[in-house]
């Protein structure tokens, strides 16, 4: 049997500090923050996806993840719904500084201009949005 993927549900990111990282998603890309499962673990809600933020002390018999599961180690790309310029203005506006943009990149759907940054662990994050 054949199947498709439909969507992605959530992701783990390692964190030096869930904490810092938790204030940082919220405060800069406006996301939801919510404890959940028996030991109130950490996530951020954002659309209809979520990003479950997982201590870098958890052992791999805690929490199942990836076998090199560290922190900095994720390149992500967030789509918005502005313009790039207003995506420059906000991160700036946050004291957040830009690695690199606005420049034209390839996304899933076609052309998006994308500007990137980091979060506090230093992960790459792609702010894009597609052509208007």
């Amino acid at each position: 049997m054949r199947f498709a993927v439909d969507r992605l549900d959530h992701l783990v990111i390692t964190c030096q500090d869930i904490e810092v990282m938790a204030s940082w998603y919220q405060r800069v890309l406006g996301m939801e923050r919510e404890a959940f499962g028996l030991k109130k673990r950490t996530a951020l809600r954002f659309g209809g996806q979520k990003i479950n933020l997982r201590p870098k002390e958890e052992t791999q018999a805690s929490w199942f993840s990836g076998a090199a599961a560290a922190p900095g180690t994720q390149d992500l790309c967030f789509i918005v719904t502005v313009p790039a310029a207003d995506i420059v203005a906000h991160l700036h506006g946050c004291g957040v500084t830009i690695e690199e943009g606005p420049v034209t990149k390839h996304g899933a759907l076609g052309p998006i201009t994308s500007v990137y940054c980091r979060d506090p662990d230093g992960n790459l994050i792609e702010l894009a949005t597609y052509q208007f």
